[in-house]
């Protein structure tokens, strides 16, 4: 009995199939912290993709990798913030949360690299302070 290679677009279609199991099981199991550290994670690859579809010149791909991550960072990332506990800092994160929208919305708009790149540095900053304050990896105790 002999097989069939897959095809090219199956193979892509199947890895990208598992890709999403795996991150729903990730979410599923995540503490309230990951979930937050997994949306930092979803806007820079949405950023990334943006980039990378800009070099393309693929203006409806760019757009929407770049209406992505202004959606994760304004309906994951900016509404996460509680403002009644985290006072002046979550009012400056809000603040900066609303800088990379903008910079997402110019970079769009004037097919502007630099203010993607602007807004994945800011992104990374935020990400690498909640990752080593917030977000801590616990030992595994196996």
């Amino acid at each position: 009995m002999s097989y069939a290679a897959p095809s090219r677009r199956y193979a892509q279609r199947s890895v990208g199939s598992y890709a999403q199991v795996g991150v729903e099981t990730e979410v599923l199991s995540a503490s309230p912290e990951h979930l937050i550290t997994l949306l930092f994670n979803g806007a820079r690859a949405a950023i990334l993709q943006a980039k990378l579809h800009m070099q393309q010149n693929n203006i409806a791909a760019r757009g929407q990798a770049i209406s992505k991550a202004i959606d994760i960072v304004d309906t994951g990332l900016k509404m996460a913030v509680d403002k009644e506990k985290g006072g002046e800092l979550a009012n400056n994160l809000i603040t900066v949360y609303d800088i990379i929208i903008q910079n997402l919305m110019l970079a769009n708009l004037h097919n502007d690299g630099e203010k993607l790149n602007l807004a994945e540095r800011l992104l990374h900053d935020i990400s690498d302070a909640w990752k080593t304050s917030v977000d801590i990896k616990r030992p595994s105790s196996t």
